[in-house]
């Protein structure tokens, strides 16, 4: 699934040809994704103006001057195209994934100024919804959502204070979205290999000083993961079909097996399996 900075590129590709632009057409070509769609989806977007192109955690969300707000979700497989006159700028092939079928295409944004914006989604859990933007915070989607990882919310002090006393491992307490908002698997073993922190560590004896570390690890893997467009894993791609190449970078992630980058360390980088989701490690400098 695509995570925090996959969906902040997919946001700074779409925001030139949709942020302060308005909303000509919608075809929404099946009546669900994960979820039905809105009641009178296509009319109630139809028109109105998207005022800004947002994100939280791992949604986009859509401000428009109707009072509402487009909340969407990319899910497992979800991509956005952009095509405009001059230019048709579709994905194109990805890392250990085929290409695009037109048979996904399940919603069609046409928008002031000629561009076209597709939503395609094989595996159909990605989502999109409508939300009245005074309600935004507290509606099921956000509410209880914790701080964004790139905000002055979230420091030391946040992140110890949400791990004290949680039994749950130290992985399993960072993929909490009411801990700390758009992290994912990728991401975490790659900011806990960067303190020598063990997934397995229980989060709670890993409030204090580890926690000091450990927060800005997840600010600096996350803002460089950005600057590198993300990772190409699996379905990823940006709105303008880029491929993100963040993954030349992971020192841990996809690595079993390999020697551990950390110079005079020595160990071995290892996968094992932690509530269902394989994580990596190197098992003698993170403990």
């Amino acid at each position: 699934m695509p995570e925090l900075p996959e969906v902040e590129t997919v946001r700074r590709g779409l925001a030139p040809a949709m942020a302060g632009r308005r909303i000509l057409a919608v075809e929404a070509r099946r009546p669900d994704l994960r979820f039905p769609f809105p009641e009178r989806f296509a009319e109630r977007l139809t028109g109105a103006r998207v005022a800004a192109l947002d994100r939280r955690g791992k949604y986009l969300i859509a401000g428009l001057d109707t009072g509402e707000a487009l909340v969407m979700h990319l899910g497992m497989s979800g991509r956005f195209t952009v095509e405009t006159g001059v230019n048709a700028l579709r994905p194109g092939d990805f890392v250990r994934a085929p290409g695009v079928d037109a048979r996904h295409d399940h919603v069609v944004f046409a928008l002031e100024g000629g561009a076209r914006v597709t939503f395609n989604d094989p595996r159909r859990f990605g989502f999109m919804d409508l939300v009245a933007i005074a309600g935004l915070d507290s509606c099921a989607h956000f509410r209880g959502m914790g701080p964004e990882p790139l905000s002055e919310a979230f420091d030391a002090a946040a992140l110890s204070a949400a791990l004290a006393g949680k039994r749950a491992p130290i992985k399993a307490a960072l993929l909490d979205q009411k801990v700390v908002a758009g992290l994912g698997n990728i991401y975490v073993c790659e900011a806990l290999f960067r303190t020598r922190i063990s997934p397995r560590r229980l989060a709670r004896s890993t409030a204090g000083a580890r926690a000091a570390r450990l927060a800005p690890a997840i600010k600096a893997v996350l803002t460089e993961a950005i600057a590198a467009g993300g990772a190409s894993l699996k379905d990823f791609a940006s709105a303008e079909g880029g491929l993100g190449y963040f993954q030349l970078d992971f020192a841990v992630y996809g690595r079993d097996g390999e020697t551990c980058p950390r110079l005079g360390c020595g160990g071995r980088i290892a996968r094992f399996v932690q509530s269902g989701r394989s994580s990596f490690a190197c098992g003698r400098c993170q403990r």
